[in-house]
């Protein structure tokens, strides 16, 4: 089935519509020394808004705040056109310990930082970029409704947080009347499937929006890298090499390289790149409400954009879910044996598959 950036799909339980790929602007700004400048950032964000697209993502930490600075600057005179989101918790100042965290004092300056970098009086996405399990939940979602009671944030959301976190923020959330998370964002593609066991089915059980972030793994599924890259030395910080960054994250191994080359294979056979092929695997899944986008040039952009129109077979999809194969774990793999299935059933067939960990297709 072809898609279309403006083929719009609403975001968990909200009424809110945003496009399947979502324009991510961490590669706005040159800081980080492998970004983009301002002119190549107004192209990108330009192609991306004449195609249909309207799902736009950053953070405050983004190449030291001129992510959102640049985007501020061009989306002057055209805010409304866009759902805009950005996101709190990373330091921005080293030498404070306040200047990192989930705490409401964070939350509430990185917010107003935030306002004025984007030239915007509200975000229509705030994300809590990570949990890092100090701050009450209570303090977090209590602060994050006061937000929105104040008309600074129409919506919230959570990134890289356990599923039984996530679970227990929108239960308190609904018990208490206070927002609960709309979309989270996790780290998902052929390369790392681990978020099939428990962060999709949970999202999709609680209604909430997935939003998958380094689709390509860093770009090791764009057939970028090859072994010689395993050996090569670099810097681990945000200022190094893609390359490098990729590396740290333990997204280039000699594994993911195998994975790759069946991504390549597959994308021979169907007339796409690789990218393509590894875009569109994730955006048939139907727990995936929309996929971050991270392109520096307006051929990757284009490249990435065309995944809209590809079409993958059952049996190539299976061959792909056949070399990307996690192990389910437990309880996963002890509730699918016949064993467990006989002893909650007895001899009876009752209608309904067990909900263990899998990946339903369209």
């Amino acid at each position: 089935m072809t898609l279309a950036l403006d083929y719009y799909r609403l975001l968990g339980n909200t009424g809110l519509r945003v496009s399947p790929l979502c324009l991510g602007t961490m590669t706005f700004g040159e800081d980080w020394g492998w970004g983009t400048d301002e002119n190549t950032s107004r192209q990108l964000l330009d192609r991306y808004s004449d195609a249909g697209g309207n799902f736009l993502d950053t953070a405050n930490f983004y190449t030291g705040g001129s992510s959102e600075s640049i985007l501020g600057n061009l989306l002057k005179d055209r805010r409304e056109r866009f759902v805009l989101g950005t996101k709190y918790t990373l330091s921005m100042r080293s030498d404070d310990p306040n200047a990192g965290g989930n705490h409401r004092k964070n939350m509430v300056q990185s917010l107003e930082a935030s306002l004025k970098r984007l030239k915007t009086d509200y975000i229509d996405l705030y994300w809590v970029h990570a949990w890092e399990f100090r701050t009450p939940i209570e303090e977090v979602m209590r602060g994050l409704d006061d937000l929105v009671r104040q008309g600074k944030i129409l919506y919230t959301a959570i990134s890289d947080a356990p599923a039984w976190k996530v679970a227990e923020a929108n239960t308190l959330a609904r018990l208490r009347g206070w927002t609960p998370f709309s979309a989270l964002q996790l780290y998902y593609n052929l390369v790392d499937r681990t978020s099939e066991r428990d962060m999709i089915p949970m999202a999709r059980e609680l209604g909430i929006g997935v939003m998958p972030w380094s689709p390509l793994a860093g770009g090791v599924l764009t057939g970028k890298y090859s072994k010689d890259d395993l050996a090569a030395e670099g810097s681990a910080a945000p200022e190094g090499s893609r390359r490098d960054v990729t590396k740290a994250l333990g997204m280039l191994t000699e594994r993911n390289l195998e994975v790759a080359e069946a991504v390549h294979s597959v994308a021979t056979e169907v007339g796409a790149t690789p990218a393509q092929v590894a875009l569109r695997w994730i955006l048939d899944n139907p727990g995936v409400t929309s996929v971050l986008l991270g392109a520096r040039t307006l051929k990757q952009l284009d490249d990435n954009l065309g995944c809209l129109s590809v079409e993958l077979s059952a049996e190539q999809r299976s061959r792909l879910d056949a070399v990307s194969a996690i192990e389910p774990g437990f309880p996963h793999d002890f509730m699918a044996t016949e064993q467990f299935k006989m002893v909650i059933d007895g001899e009876n067939s009752i209608e309904g598959e067990f909900a263990v960990c899998s990946r339903p297709r369209r």
